[in-house]
């Protein structure tokens, strides 16, 4: 019989998809799972985000419309940039095709990009379908080593992949590494890829810093979005793109054989997100501040960095490990015994740790990680509280 693609026999399925369809199994089973695994908050869309969607949908907007999205949704985020127009601006179909297209338009067979590790599951799988090959370098206390990032390019380098806030570490990094950063691009020639995806997200009176606040590196950025996270939309799946008229031009012409448009009337109700008064997030962000105290209080017998940003914490679970045992099995376990979700570190390139979100219901919360403590204490011979 005949072998698939070497392309799609070198890429893995994404673990964080995989885990969702178990979930779903065990619950059509009758277990009682609490998901700490998918990055999704449990809150529903604001009314006027779905009423916009219904009313756009009850209107006719069912038919194919522009491929790089309708200009009203361009507009309205081309105003987060500074000097950008709807003609900066590409809608995709979440922000995760936004950083695939991008890549098959920056990459040649043989390119290099570089990531920070750990890092989110489908940078590294995306950079294997665009013919290039990923290089990984390990991060401090989860905050960039630029230092060791610089060591890694060479003449294949094409670009650079910084995620802030971060999944799955939640860290934010300060403005003077994502200057040094910017700087390396610049001197090296190299392109930038920037996932802001938990922009909104952000702790502790820290602010959210995108390169795009450097104006010399602009030329050779992309800025990836999305609506999921912030406006609690990820069944919609729209994202979108920010760069220069070329790169935009470039992306929208695969997206023309990929997808076509995204979906109409779901773009009419990002718009309305994208209208929304920004102080509507502050009650929100305040809320998840609380629960990640809260878990980190409630997992304070694993070493862990706090997390200034997105809605994770990355725990490290080497010590509850038996020999030879991996964080997947530990969370494999975890499942079957207490019926609770966790994502293993392995799938983002954190061994050793497991990835828990807290963006989900409080009561729900607490228990999830009541049993989640058990199994470490019974692991760690240690005494629960």
């Amino acid at each position: 019989m005949k072998q698939l693609s070497e392309r799609i026999r070198g890429v893995s399925a994404s673990r964080t998809v995989r885990l969702s369809g178990v979930i779903d199994s065990l619950r059509r089973q009758g277990h009682d799972i609490i998901n700490l695994g998918v990055g999704e908050p449990y809150e529903a869309p604001f009314p006027d985000i779905l009423s916009k969607t219904t009313a756009a949908l009850k209107g006719g907007e069912t038919r194919y419309g522009p491929v790089a999205g309708i200009p009203e949704l361009r507009n309205a985020i081309s105003e987060k940039f500074d000097g950008y127009t709807g003609e900066n601006i590409l809608v995709t179909n979440g922000s995760k095709q936004a950083l695939y297209t991008a890549l098959q338009v920056l990459c040649d067979p043989g390119s290099q990009v570089i990531i920070p590790r750990p890092c989110w599951v489908s940078f590294c799988e995306q950079i294997k379908l665009a013919g290039a090959t990923p290089v990984l370098v390990d991060t401090k206390a989860h905050q960039l080593d630029c230092h060791a990032i610089e060591k890694a390019i060479n003449a294949d380098t094409r670009a650079i992949i910084i995620n802030s806030p971060n999944n799955p570490t939640g860290a934010v990094y300060p403005k003077e590494d994502l200057r040094a950063i910017a700087d390396l691009a610049w001197a090296h020639d190299l392109y930038l890829i920037s996932d802001e995806a938990y922009e909104a997200f952000v702790y502790d009176g820290w602010t959210h810093r995108s390169l795009f606040d450097f104006p010399h590196i602009r030329d050779r950025l992309i800025v990836a979005g999305s609506f999921s996270k912030t406006y609690c939309m990820t069944g919609f799946r729209i994202g979108y793109a920010a760069a220069p008229k070329e790169i935009i031009t470039a992306m929208a012409r695969l997206q023309s054989h990929l997808t076509g448009n995204v979906c109409t009337f779901a773009q009419h109700g990002a718009l309305a997100a994208a209208r929304r008064d920004p102080s509507h997030f502050h009650g929100w962000r305040n809320h998840l501040q609380k629960k990640r105290d809260m878990t980190l209080e409630m997992l304070k017998d694993l070493p862990c960095d706090t997390p200034r940003g997105a809605f994770y914490v990355f725990p490290d679970v080497i010590h509850c490990l038996k020999k030879n045992e991996s964080a997947e099995d530990l969370a494999s376990e975890i499942l079957q015994r207490v019926n609770v979700a966790v994502a293993p570190g392995e799938a983002f390139g954190g061994d050793g740790h497991i990835r828990i979100c807290y963006a989900i219901e409080e009561k729900r919360l607490i228990q999830g990680l009541e049993r989640l403590v058990q199994v470490i204490h019974q692991r760690t011979g240690a005494t629960a509280p």
